[in-house]
């Protein structure tokens, strides 16, 4: 009996050493999300109810700003355009094959560790400039839990403009590959999210769908491939053009751009319009409507629709879009990486989806720090200012530094 407790000591204690702590943790978080998934299964992303009509508030319930009360949802019409935009120079032709110098890869201290995609890839990134950090320094500031399975492209930009030192980063939306092609022959490479498949189940019925972030180095037109950089993977992957671009798809075609400042007119350039947020947005808000009415089957069309709807805060059309989305079916971790739903869904006062929808993200990714907020916000809408503040909080101890959280706390606490 002495012997047992005396292993259980040095077992709790060897754990608590950073290095056996990294590689231990996420073997027992497999283990305990197999149990957790067998006892209590999650299935399919849930499909819409029989739509609502959303109640007029005579007085918001609180939390978050709340757009005027919108009428139902109805089919959604053809975007207009936010502004007029300013014509644009032809481009320069650029080469039909680019290979930039690629960073410096070592697998035992860049391969990514587990749910570190993210930081494991902007390193490698930053490392292309110069830095001498690894993924571990980037996780401590923008993913400090690390069960936290998602690091957000806003988080990605954070840190390079706070930590990284001497460089800057911006992210659009709606890209294309010519796009990418043309920031590569500009001497910079580039970072995009996209989905990818795991290589196990991580519950009975996973159906193995996942986010991932990859370094764009390279291009060559004759074979029609780009050459990545995968944390997981490693280096010098080649990628069909076709592939890249569908994988993409499913996150809205985010791209992320790390350029030291002297480079940010190149950037502009290469951009145009699309240097400017919001038509950025209107942009990508055409094409994925565009997307939907060539493949009315394409959930991920749907989705980015409501994404775009969303940033221009037309939230019952998002609502709407989302819906489709949803009836044609979602991948079941859909929701870890994107929270448009969440926020079109409270805005257009329909509470019921966002707690079937939070309460299942929460299933799938039980430490979702944007599921928790939102499922507070939910709460609250209620009245519930106990549970509102409960998940607040735990958002916060998820993410320490989620200023949402601090802030959707203080807003319950003041009211």
């Amino acid at each position: 009996m002495v012997a047992f407790v005396v292993l259980v000591i040095a077992g709790l204690l060897l754990y608590q050493i950073p290095y056996i702590h990294r590689r231990a943790s996420w073997r027992l978080d497999i283990a305990y999300t197999y149990v957790r998934m067998l006892l209590n299964p999650a299935h399919k992303l849930p499909t819409p109810e029989q739509l609502p009509t959303p109640a007029v508030e005579v007085q918001s319930a609180g939390g978050p700003p709340t757009a005027s009360p919108e009428p139902s949802p109805t089919p959604l019409p053809s975007p207009t355009p936010m502004r007029t935009a300013t014509p644009t120079l032809v481009p320069t032709p650029i080469p039909g094959v680019v290979q930039l110098p690629p960073p410096a890869y070592d697998e035992a201290r860049d391969k990514q560790d587990v749910n570190n995609c993210g930081p494991a890839t902007l390193a490698l990134y930053l490392r292309f400039f110069g830095w001498s950090g690894n993924q571990h320094d980037i996780a401590k500031i923008i993913k400090p839990e690390s069960d936290d399975r998602n690091v957000n492209v806003d988080e990605i930009t954070y840190y390079v403009r706070n930590y990284s030192g001497w460089l800057n980063a911006e992210f659009r939306v709606g890209g294309t590959p010519e796009r990418l092609k043309e920031i590569l022959a500009a001497g910079i490479p580039v970072m995009i999210e996209e989905s990818f498949t795991v290589d196990r189940k991580y519950w009975p019925e996973d159906d193995l769908w996942a986010g991932h972030y990859l370094l764009i180095t390279g291009y060559d037109d004759a074979n029609q491939v780009f050459t990545a950089h995968d944390s997981e993977l490693g280096p010098n992957q080649k990628i069909l053009y076709d592939d890249l671009n569908a994988k993409w798809q499913s996150f809205n075609r985010v791209y992320i751009m790390v350029y030291p400042p002297d480079m940010e007119p190149v950037i502009q350039s290469i951009l145009g319009d699309d240097w400017d947020n919001d038509l950025n947005r209107q942009h990508a808000l055409e094409a994925a409507e565009q997307e939907t009415q060539d493949n009315p089957q394409n959930a991920f069309a749907w989705f980015n629709l409501g994404t775009n709807l969303t940033y221009f805060e037309r939230y019952s059309e998002a609502a709407s879009a989302y819906d489709t989305a949803r009836t044609l079916g979602l991948p079941q971790r859909m929701l870890r990486y994107q929270f448009g739903p969440f926020i079109a869904y409270f805005h257009s006062m329909r509470t019921d989806d966002l707690l079937t929808l939070t309460k299942y993200a929460l299933e799938i990714s039980r430490t979702s720090e944007e599921a928790m907020l939102w499922r507070g916000w939910a709460f609250y809408r209620q009245g519930d200012k106990g549970t509102a503040l409960k998940y607040f909080r735990d958002a916060l101890r998820i993410h320490p530094d989620y200023e949402e959280a601090r802030l959707a706390i203080e807003t319950v606490q003041n009211n």
